[in-house]
């Protein structure tokens, strides 16, 4: 099977180029910055196509996972509107190309996020909940919208992914040092629901909604077992063995980050409502399995 990845280089995508390539599919990846000798293709996802489009005829399955990171800096407004457009534009760019081709590939799997459902409290959230209205939501929602229309021409399945946990990248890799030393806590009640899955089952499922014709629309690519921030802190600790004693309170969170600490004060109870549909199983439901194999 050929696909092509946009967002192909980073956490997820180095995890779901490695375990197609190691099922024998033929994978490239589409990159700001290609690398001679890898199976690597230069683009520009500026909302538009280019040359770089060829690379899709006789493609059957592409995956959009372009997106600069949320986490990774304070917001400004300039960065906001990074983090838009790094996700509209290159969803745009994939739209128009596949709806350009020939022959369209059978499905087109784009990237999106639990954060779209906003602030929920203790409200358990699914797919047919409606979307919030804080930056993250919009965000998202702006995302999935620049990625409808491709459904004239293919199958698309959308991916609202919560946190992941894995070793090597992602949300866990920038909170472990704390915890490692002692000094990791809750952040600020630690009554927010933290909903996450680790990154072999977000693959697995990936993979599934990839394979799977009767796949089509939102899915929340998160494990069936929420948890609150301070359930979360509490396993973390017990995995590391280390004492979780030294809170982070929320005004120190606001102070040092801004909005951004909206992302960690604030939360989804999600859980994958259609994945379960689907008889999907996942391999690490509970947090502290979960841990122990990312660390």
């Amino acid at each position: 099977m050929r696909v092509v990845i946009a967002g192909g280089t980073g956490f997820l995508g180095r995890a779901l180029v490695g375990s197609l390539a190691a099922a024998g599919h033929d994978v490239a990846v589409l990159t700001r910055r290609a690398r001679p000798g890898r199976r690597e293709i230069a683009w520009t996802p500026d909302g538009a196509t280019g040359p770089w489009a060829a690379s899709l005829a006789g493609v059957e399955v592409i995956v959009n996972l372009a997106g600069e990171g949320i986490a990774d800096r304070r917001w400004t407004a300039s960065r906001k509107r990074a983090l838009v457009e790094s996700r509209v534009l290159a969803t745009s760019s994939l739209v128009e190309a596949t709806l350009g081709l020939a022959r369209p590939p059978r499905v087109f799997v784009s990237g999106s996020g639990v954060g779209l459902y906003g602030p929920r409290g203790d409200e358990l959230v699914t797919e047919t909940t409606r979307a919030g209205s804080d930056f993250v939501a919009t965000m998202a929602v702006a995302w999935e919208q620049a990625a409808a229309p491709v459904a004239e021409a293919c199958r698309l399945a959308i991916v609202r992914t919560a946190m992941v946990l894995g070793p090597g990248g992602g949300a866990l890799a920038r909170m472990l040092l704390p915890f490692k030393i002692g000094v990791g806590g809750r952040l600020g009640s630690g009554q927010q629901w933290m909903p996450w899955i680790h990154v072999t089952d977000w693959v697995a499922l990936v993979e599934r909604l990839m394979a799977d014709d009767a796949a089509t629309g939102a899915f929340n690519l998160a494990s069936p077992e929420p948890v609150r921030n301070v359930e979360f802190t509490k396993a973390l600790g017990r995995v590391l063995n280390r004492p979780t004693m030294l809170p982070v309170p929320a005004a120190a969170l606001t102070l040092a980050l801004g909005e951004l600490s909206d992302v960690l004060l604030t939360g989804q109870r999600a859980v994958p409502a259609r994945a379960a549909e689907l008889g999907f199983a996942f391999r690490y439901p509970r947090i502290d399995d979960a841990l122990a194999a990312s660390i």
